[in-house]
C-alpha cells in the first residue's frame, strides 16, 4: 500500500478540496469529491499539469472533463463501427447524422437561384414588383407546392431562353413542372380562402407569364388555334384567371403579394391622346358603327372599342405606381364574352379590333416572355381578312414592324426605343386613314 507521504498533496488534499475547504479523502487516483462532481483531480495529473491545475477554475476542470469523455465516447464508436470495415475505411469516414440526408436536388436549387437572381426582374417594370418576387413570393412557395413548382417552371423557362445550346432540355425541366403546378392547383382549386390565396394570386399571374412563352411557334390568334378549334391560349387565360381569383379579391387585396396589384381607383389624368392614334380610333368607330352583322353587334364592337381606347389613354399617361404589364392585360378582360364569340367567328370588324390592341401589346416586347407577340398575331389576322380589309389594320401593322426612323407629320422621330414602342403612340404610317374614303366592308 501507497502511504500518503508519497505524494505531495498527501497531507493538504487535492488543490479543488482546499479551494471548496472542504475535507478531501485524498483516494488515488481521484478524490471522491472531485469524482462526485465530474472535474479533473489534480492526484491524476503529472506534476507539471497539478501546477498548472492550481490556476484554473472548477469550471474550466468540468468542461475538460467532459471534452476527455466526449473524446474517449468518440473514439470508441469510431473504433467499434469500423471493425467490420476494411482498415482504410475505419480511418477515413465517420457516420454522423448528415450521411442519412438525402440527395440535394441541385437542378432544383440552380432553378430557384436564378429566379431570385434573374427572373423576379423579368416579370415587371415596377421596382416593388422585383422586390416582391424575389422575397415574398418564395417566401409563400415554401408553404405551397404549386406555387413553388411554378416558380421553377418559369425559371426553366427563361433559363431556355436564355442558354439556347440547352433549350430542349431546360423547356423539358419547364413542362414537368408546370404540369405538376397545375395538377396540384387544380387539385385545391375549389379551397381557396385567406390562407392559400396569395399562393393562388402568385401562381396565377405566372400562368400567364407561361401561356405566353409557351405557344409562339403556333398559327394561332392567341384566342384560338388556326383550324378554329377552342384552344387555352392566352387571351382566355386571361380571363379565366381573372374569374377564378375574383372571389377571393379582397384577400389579396391585403395579402403579402397585393403589391404586384396597380389600384384602380387611382385613374390617371384623362388627357388627349395624341392626333393620329385618336384619329384611328375615330375611323374604327366608323367601322363598327356600320358593321354588317346587326345591331346587337354594332354595340359588342363599339363596347369593345371604348374599352380599347381607355386602355391606350391609361398607358399613354401611365403613372408612377402603375404596372404596364397590368395595364396592357386590362383590355382581355375587360372585352365582353361576346367580343370574344366574334373573334373566334373570324369577324373582321373584331380582328381589326384586335389588331389594333396589338400596338398595345407591342409595349411588352422587351420582355423575354412577350416578345414578337404583337407582331405574331397581326401576321395572322393578316391571313384571316380579305384583301379589301388589310387596309384597315396598316397602322398597327406599321407601327409593330417600322423601322427606329420614321417620319411624323414631317419630322423625324425616334418612335422605338429597342423594340419597344414609345408612349405617346406617335408613330406614322404610309397612308393614313382618310374619314372620306368609303368605308370598306364585306
Amino acid at each position: 500500500m501507497v502511504s500518503r507521504k508519497s505524494h505531495p498533496k498527501s497531507r493538504n488534499g487535492c488543490a479543488n478540496c482546499k479551494k471548496r475547504r472542504i475535507k478531501c479523502d485524498e483516494r488515488k487516483p481521484q478524490c471522491g469529491n472531485c469524482e462526485k462532481h465530474s472535474i479533473a483531480c489534480d492526484f491524476s495529473l503529472q506534476p507539471s499539469q497539478a501546477a498548472s491545475n492550481t490556476s484554473s477554475s472548477p469550471q474550466a476542470h468540468r468542461h475538460r472533463a467532459s471534452d476527455s469523455r466526449s473524446a474517449r465516447s468518440l473514439r470508441s464508436s469510431v473504433h467499434d463501427r469500423s471493425a467490420d470495415r476494411s482498415p482504410a475505411l475505419a480511418h477515413s469516414s465517420f457516420e454522423g447524422p448528415g450521411a442519412h440526408l438525402p440527395a440535394l436536388q441541385m437542378e432544383e436549387l440552380e432553378l430557384l437561384h436564378h429566379f431570385t437572381t434573374e427572373t423576379c426582374f423579368t416579370l415587371s417594370d415596377r421596382p416593388e414588383s422585383h422586390e416582391l418576387w424575389r422575397v415574398n413570393a418564395p417566401q409563400v412557395a415554401f408553404q405551397h407546392d404549386f406555387l413553388m413548382r411554378g416558380i421553377l417552371a418559369i425559371s426553366a423557362l427563361h433559363l431556355s431562353h436564355l442558354r439556347p445550346g440547352m433549350h430542349d432540355h431546360y423547356s423539358q425541366i419547364a413542362i414537368k413542372q408546370q404540369d405538376s403546378a397545375i395538377s396540384s392547383f387544380r387539385s385545391v382549386m375549389s379551397n381557396m380562402d385567406e390562407s392559400n390565396c396569395d399562393a393562388f394570386f402568385g401562381l396565377s399571374s405566372l400562368i400567364v407569364v407561361y401561356g405566353f412563352e409557351s405557344p409562339k411557334n403556333s398559327n394561332s390568334l392567341g384566342m384560338f388555334n388556326y383550324s378554329g378549334q377552342d384552344s387555352d391560349e392566352w387571351l382566355p387565360l386571361i380571363r379565366g384567371v381573372n374569374s377564378i381569383l375574383f372571389n377571393v379579391w379582397p384577400w389579396i387585396k391585403n395579402g403579402r403579394l397585393k403589391g404586384l396589384l396597380h389600384d384602380h381607383q387611382q385613374e390617371p389624368p384623362q388627357k388627349r391622346l395624341p392626333d393620329i392614334l385618336n384619329d384611328q380610333l375615330s375611323h374604327l368607330e366608323n367601322l363598327c358603327e356600320n358593321a354588317s352583322d346587326g345591331p346587337e353587334a354594332v354595340e359588342i364592337y363599339r363596347t369593345a372599342l371604348a374599352q380599347l381606347k381607355a386602355c391606350f389613354v391609361r398607358m399613354n399617361n401611365r403613372p408612377p405606381y402603375e404596372c404596364e404589364v397590368s395595364i396592357a392585360f386590362l383590355w382581355p378582360v375587360m372585352v365582353p364574352q361576346d367580343f370574344i364569340g366574334k373573334l373566334n367567328e373570324r369577324r373582321p370588324e373584331a380582328l381589326i379590333i384586335l389588331a389594333h390592341y396589338c400596338v398595345i401589346l407591342h409595349h411588352l416586347d422587351d420582355y423575354w416572355w412577350m416578345r414578337g407577340w404583337a407582331a405574331h398575331i397581326v401576321e395572322n389576322i393578316e391571313r384571316e381578312l380579305d384583301d379589301d380589309w388589310l387596309f384597315w389594320i396598316q397602322w398597327p401593322r406599321n407601327v409593330i414592324t417600322v423601322e427606329p426612323k420614321v417620319l411624323t407629320n414631317g419630322t423625324l422621330q425616334n418612335p422605338v426605343s429597342g423594340n419597344r414602342v414609345s408612349n405617346d403612340f406617335n408613330t406614322a404610317i404610309d397612308q393614313s386613314l382618310d374619314p372620306s374614303e368609303e368605308l370598306k366592308t364585306n
